[in-house]
């Protein structure tokens, strides 16, 4: 579920880009009151169908009926809502609603299949901060959807030590314990790893997660065994639909994906009056 209050402003926001001033095109044409149908013209994962409602309020109101769920998989010409209401607030809110319903199902699409694939109950697949400026909230949600789990959602939840921080403090050792002193216990410390040494630096103070980054699979399992128990293990870096299947068994808690985000293939949808023909 998206957070209703940050979804209003969104919304708001992005009908106010579309909008403007009116609607020309609809301008001319009677206002009935009339009927329409969301429908998939791909098979996919859905998501985003809670905009629906949201957008439409924003606009005046009309009444929704949902046929399917978030996260359910579709099939092509599969009904996902009917609507009824006034032709203004139908048509005028239409663009936006596929928009963000056609993004989010195409993150939902790409995280289950990646699910699939890696076929590892014992490895989470999550995501990154390679969004779309202004879409994390609904990237995020597209990917829980899909059977992913979200990472961090902004540079407040949770330390990662990258190579940048790193260098700036002056060691692996360093960061780690620059970061513990300025945090309390409820924020965890994650650091980046690349080679044996820093994996044994961030071992030996404590990080709280350990993330190998850009390792082939072989290596990852030969790291994973020098980790105790109690540190958790993510893997990234080059990770993608093509690869992802080689890291099942390879003992991390976790996968991060960048492609789930930053590549994204959106799925096909309509929205359809009673009356319209669509090819």
């Amino acid at each position: 579920m998206l957070n209703d209050f940050l979804l209003k402003q969104k919304l708001t926001a992005f009908l106010k880009e579309d909008l403007e001033f009116g609607d020309a095109s609809f301008a001319p044409l009677p206002n009935h009151v009339i009927k329409g149908t969301f429908i998939a013209k791909a098979d996919g994962t859905v998501c985003g169908l809670q905009v629906i409602n949201a957008v439409y309020d924003l606009l005046g109101g009309a009444e929704v009926e949902l046929l399917v769920s978030d996260g359910e998989k579709v099939t092509k010409k599969t009904r996902l809502a009917r609507v009824k209401g006034s032709a203004a607030v139908l048509l005028s809110g239409e663009r936006v609603i596929l928009n963000l319903l056609q993004h989010m199902s195409g993150i939902a699409t790409k995280t289950a299949q990646a699910v699939q694939l890696l076929a590892d109950p014992t490895i989470k697949i999550v995501d990154t901060r390679k969004t779309t400026p202004g879409l994390r909230m609904f990237e995020k949600a597209a990917v829980r959807a899909g059977g992913g789990f979200n990472h961090r959602m902004g540079l407040t939840h949770g330390i990662m030590l990258k190579d940048n921080h790193l260098a700036l403090a002056g060691s692996v050792g360093k960061a780690i314990n620059l970061a513990k002193q300025s945090v309390g216990p409820m924020t965890r410390v994650e650091v980046e790893v690349e080679t044996k040494s820093q994996l044994q630096a961030a071992i030996a103070h404590h990080a709280d997660v350990i993330m190998f980054d850009n390792q082939v699979p072989a290596t990852i399992k030969k790291w994973q065994k020098l980790v105790p128990d109690g540190i958790l293990t993510e893997a990234s870096g080059g990770i993608d639909l093509t690869t992802v299947a080689s890291y099942r068994g390879c003992g991390v808690d976790f996968l991060s994906i960048g492609e789930l985000t930053n590549r994204v293939v959106p799925l096909d949808i309509s929205f359809l009056v009673n009356g319209a023909v669509k090819s």
